[in-house]
C-alpha cells in the first residue's frame, strides 16, 4: 500500500497525449525504483517487491495487494495502522486521470478502464484476504477473559493428594536427602533447570534426653508433655518428647518461684511487678497476642531467669484437642546464627552464638500446666471455657531442667527456574519449604510442597506447547524452616543485590491448610486488588465461595526476608479455623507434632489445596504476564491513612503528608498506570520506567530497626485486631512501661521519613515521566 501512495504523489500532473513504449518503461523504473527506497526504510526489512509482476503497465504491478504482512506494530511510527482501521484509505490518493484536449483515442480510455478494474479489484480481494485471516498470535491481545484457565485446570485435587502422599512416604533422612527427592519429582514434571544449593549452619537441636520440669514440694518430675519422668519413652513418640523445646534456648538448670504472667503483655507486667519481684523467677507464659520473641524480650529486661511456655486451650478451636501435646518453637529471628546479616559460604566468619537468649525457654502442654497449679483435668465447664491462671494461694517452685545440643548441619534448598520471554531479568518467586531435621513440625511442608509441585506439573503442560512468562518464575523450596527460615534467609544474603534489583513480587506457600472453615488472604497494600480479584474469579460458578477480605497483616514463614529486608511486594493464600482467626493471634509460631492434626482430616478430598494452588497459579501467572505490573499504588496510600486514624496519638502532621501521599499516588495511578493499561497507548519504554516504580515503591516503608519479632516493614499490622502502625503501638506500650517518651518519638519519627520517603519517590517517578515525555516531543 505505500508503494502505490508514494507513485501517486509523484505521478506527473501536467496533461500528455498517451504513453509511448519508452514512457512506460520510464514509469516502470521509476515506480520500482521508490518501491526500492520504500523498502529501505527502518522497520520495512521483511518486506520485497514480487519479481513476477512485470505487467505492459507499471502501475498494474500494484494490482496484486497483499495486507497480510503489514501490521500496525511494523511500523515505528504507526503510519500503516490507518489501514486496518480504514478500508477506504487507498481512496484518498486515487486521482482521476489528467485531462487532455488531444487524448481522444479510445485505446487509452480502455488501457485507463482496464488499469482502474484491475486496481479496484486488487485493493478489494487485498482487504477480504487480510480481515479474514486470523490476526497473528505474538502481536493479538488475549480476549479470553481469563488467559490462564488452561493451565489452572490441569491443576486437580487428585494429582495434589497423590503427589502428597508421595511426599509424606519418604523416609525420614538428612535435609539434603529429601531435597534431592524433591529436585528429581520437578525435574521429572518438565522443569529443566533445577539447582540444589547447600549451607551449612548452626543449628541448635535436643540432646539424647528430653528437657524435664519438677515440682519442688512433692519430687514429681514431668516431661513436657505432662507424662512423668518414670513412663517409658521407648515409644513412637518418644520423639515427641525430645522435639518439645525452644530452639536456641539458653542451656542449663534453674530452681526459682514460678509466676504467671498470662499473656506478658505490657500490662501484665506492669501488674506483677507491683506485686513481686520477677528477679531470676521463672515465668508461666501464653503463647500468643504478640510475636514471641517480643515477649521474651520484656521478660528479660524485667529480670526472668527462665519461662515455661504454653497454649491455652480455650485460644483453639474445638476440633483442635492439643491439651497434652507439647511442641517446639524457634527463638532465631531470621537465618544462621552464625552468620548474622550475612550468607553461610565457606570462608565466612562464624560467631559462637549457642543461644540467642539468657532464659531458659521450655514449651509445656497445657496438661502439665494444670499439674503444676493443682487444677483439675476438667477445668470448666462443657459450655463454658475457663482461661486457665496459676492459684496465688501459695508459691509454687520447680526445678528447669534445659539441655539442647548446638551443631552445625547442611541445610539444602531446591531452587527451579523458567525462564521469561520477554523479561527474563525480571523474577517472581514461588516459595514453599521442605522439612526432614524436625519430624514434629507436621505435614504443612508436605502440603506446601505438593501444591507447588501440582502447579509445575501444570505449567510445564502449557510450556511444551510452545508458550512461556514473560517474567521468569523461580520456585523455590527452603530447608530450615523451623529454625527460623534459615534456607532463605541464606539464600537471599548471597543474592541480595541481585534479588533487590529484578524481584518484582513472593507468592508464599507456608502451611497453606491448617483448617477448613474460611480462606485467609494475606497480601502486601500493592497487591490486594489483585488477591481479591483472584478470589472472585475461582468462585465463578461456585454455589458457595464467600470472598474474604484481604489483609496486610503479619504472616509466618519463608516470606519473612523478602518483606523485612526487601520490601518486596507479597502474597499468600490460606485456609484456617475461624477460631483461630479470632483467636490472640501469633499461635502459629508452635509447631505441633506430626500426627496432630492430620491434614487428610482437614481436608479428605483436597479440594480445599486445589483451591490454594489456583489462587497461587492465578496470581503468579498475572504478575509474570501483564505488561503493567498488577499493583496498586493507591491502596498503598490508603493504607498509610487507615494507620494514622484514630488511637492516642497526636498525628496531624503524619495525615498531612500521607494526605499528599495520596494525592500523589492518585496522579500516578490516572496519569501514567491508566495508558500504560491501554494497549493502544502502551510505549515499552514508559511501561518498564511504571514498572520500575511500581516493583520498588514498598521499599520506602523499610525502617531501619523495629522490636524482636515486629516487621520492619511498617506496612503490615500485628494482627486482624489491631489497625494501627505497629511500630506506634509497641511504642506507646514502652512509654507505659518506663514512663517515658524517647522510644514514642523515634517511632513517630520513623513513620514519619517513611511517607515522606514514598512521597518524595512519587514526585521522582512522575519527574522521570515528564522528563522522558519532553524528550520524546
Amino acid at each position: 500500500m505505500a508503494y502505490h501512495k508514494v507513485n501517486a504523489d509523484q505521478r506527473p500532473q501536467g496533461p500528455s497525449q498517451y504513453l509511448d513504449s519508452d514512457d512506460l518503461q520510464a514509469t516502470a523504473l521509476e515506480l520500482e525504483w521508490d518501491m526500492e527506497k520504500e523498502l529501505e526504510e527502518p522497520g520495512f526489512d521483511h518486506f520485497r517487491l514480487d519479481g513476477t509482476a512485470q505487467h505492459h503497465l507499471g502501475i498494474s504491478q500494484n494490482t496484486d495487494l497483499d495486507l497480510e504482512p503489514i501490521q500496525p506494530s511494523a511500523s515505528p511510527k504507526g503510519r500503516f495502522q490507518r489501514l486496518q482501521e480504514d478500508p477506504d484509505y487507498v481512496s484518498h490518493y486515487t486521482r482521476p486521470a489528467p485531462k487532455s484536449n488531444r487524448c481522444n483515442s479510445c485505446q487509452i480510455l480502455k488501457v485507463f478502464c482496464t488499469v482502474l478494474t484491475l486496481f479496484i479489484f486488487g485493493i478489494v480481494v487485498g482487504y477480504y484476504a487480510h480481515t479474514q485471516c486470523p490476526p497473528s498470535p505474538a502481536t493479538a491481545e488475549p480476549n479470553d477473559p481469563h488467559p490462564y484457565g488452561e493451565v489452572l485446570k490441569e491443576i486437580k485435587a487428585e494429582n495434589i493428594q497423590q503427589i502428597f502422599r508421595d511426599l509424606t512416604q519418604l523416609p525420614r533422612k538428612e535435609d539434603t536427602d529429601i531435597a534431592m527427592q524433591l529436585l528429581v519429582h520437578w525435574t521429572s514434571r518438565g522443569l529443566e533447570d533445577v539447582q540444589l544449593v547447600n549451607y551449612s549452619v548452626l543449628l541448635d537441636v535436643p540432646g539424647s534426653s528430653s528437657n524435664t520440669v519438677t515440682l519442688k514440694k512433692s519430687g514429681e518430675c514431668f516431661y513436657p508433655s505432662g507424662l512423668q519422668c518414670n513412663t517409658d519413652t521407648k515409644n513412637p513418640r518418644s520423639q515427641d518428647l525430645l522435639y518439645s523445646y525452644a530452639a536456641y534456648s539458653a542451656k542449663g538448670t534453674l530452681e526459682a518461684e514460678l509466676v504467671d504472667v498470662q499473656y506478658g503483655t505490657v500490662e501484665d507486667l506492669v501488674q506483677i511487678r507491683v506485686i513481686t519481684n520477677v528477679a531470676n523467677k521463672i515465668a508461666l507464659l501464653k503463647l500468643g497476642q504478640s510475636p514471641l520473641l517480643y515477649k521474651l524480650s520484656l521478660l528479660e529486661e524485667a529480670g526472668f531467669g527462665g519461662v515455661l511456655l504454653y497454649i491455652d486451650p480455650c485460644d483453639l478451636p474445638k476440633t483442635q484437642n492439643l491439651s497434652d501435646k507439647a511442641f517446639m518453637v524457634s527463638l532465631n529471628n531470621g537465618g544462621d546464627p552464625s552468620t548474622p546479616g550475612y550468607p553461610s559460604i565457606d570462608g565466612s566468619y562464624r560467631q559462637k552464638r549457642s543461644n540467642l537468649t539468657r532464659l531458659l525457654v521450655q514449651p509445656i502442654s497445657a496438661m502439665l500446666v494444670k499439674k503444676l497449679t493443682s487444677l483439675p483435668e476438667e477445668h470448666g465447664s462443657n459450655d463454658r471455657c475457663v482461661p486457665l491462671q496459676l492459684t496465688t494461694t501459695e508459691k509454687t517452685v520447680i526445678t528447669l531442667n534445659v539441655q539442647t545440643v548446638t551443631t552445625y548441619k547442611t541445610i539444602s534448598n531446591v531452587i527451579g527456574y523458567l525462564k521469561g520471554s520477554a523479561l527474563p531479568d525480571r523474577y517472581v518467586i514461588v516459595g514453599s519449604h521442605h522439612n526432614s531435621l524436625y519430624s514434629s513440625s507436621g505435614h504443612g511442608w508436605a502440603q506446601s510442597t505438593a501444591i507447588i509441585t501440582a502447579f509445575i506439573q501444570a505449567l510445564m503442560i502449557k510450556v511444551k506447547k510452545g508458550w512461556r512468562p514473560d517474567r521468569t518464575i523461580i520456585f523455590c523450596s527452603w530447608g530450615g524452616t523451623s529454625f527460623g527460615n534459615i534456607g532463605s534467609y541464606e539464600w537471599a544474603e548471597e543474592l541480595k543485590n541481585v534479588l533487590q534489583r529484578n524481584v518484582v513480587a513472593y507468592v508464599s506457600l507456608h502451611n497453606p491448610v491448617r483448617g477448613n472453615s474460611t480462606l485467609y488472604p494475606v497480601a502486601s497494600p500493592s497487591l490486594q486488588e489483585l488477591a481479591a480479584e483472584s478470589q472472585s474469579f475461582n468462585c465463578l460458578g461456585k454455589a458457595k465461595c464467600p470472598a474474604s477480605n484481604v489483609s496486610s497483616v503479619q504472616m509466618q514463614g519463608d516470606a519473612d526476608y523478602f518483606i523485612n529486608h526487601l520490601g518486596i511486594p507479597t502474597v499468600q493464600f490460606s485456609y484456617e479455623d475461624i477460631k483461630t482467626l479470632e483467636g490472640p493471634g501469633f499461635l502459629s509460631e508452635a509447631l505441633f507434632p506430626a500426627h496432630t492434626p492430620v491434614t487428610e482430616e482437614i481436608d479428605p478430598s483436597f479440594s480445599l489445596h486445589e483451591i490454594i494452588a489456583k489462587l497461587t497459579g492465578e496470581v503468579t501467572l498475572q504478575i509474570a504476564n501483564e505488561p503493567v505490573l498488577p499493583f496498586n499504588a493507591l491502596d498503598i496510600a490508603l493504607e498509610v491513612q487507615n494507620s494514622l486514624k484514630g488511637g492516642q496519638l497526636d498525628t496531624h502532621q503524619l495525615l498531612a503528608m500521607a494526605s499528599s501521599l495520596r494525592d500523589s499516588a492518585e496522579l500516578f495511578q490516572s496519569d501514567e498506570m491508566r495508558p500504560a493499561n491501554d494497549p493502544k497507548e502502551r510505549a515499552p519504554i514508559r511501561v518498564r520506567m511504571l514498572n520500575d516504580v511500581l516493583q520498588s515503591l514498598e521499599k520506602n516503608f523499610l525502617v531501619q530497626q523495629a522490636p524482636p519479632g515486629f516487621y520492619r516493614n511498617i506496612l503490615y499490622r500485628l494482627d486482624e485486631r489491631t489497625s494501627q502502625f505497629s511500630v506506634l503501638l509497641e511504642a506507646l506500650a514502652h512509654c507505659e512501661l518506663h514512663q517515658s517518651n524517647e522510644t514514642l518519638q523515634a517511632a513517630l519519627s520513623k513513620v514519619l521519613n517513611s511517607i515522606n520517603s514514598a512521597q518524595v519517590y512519587f514526585k521522582a517517578g512522575l519527574d522521570v515521566f515528564e522528563t522522558a515525555l519532553v524528550g520524546k516531543k
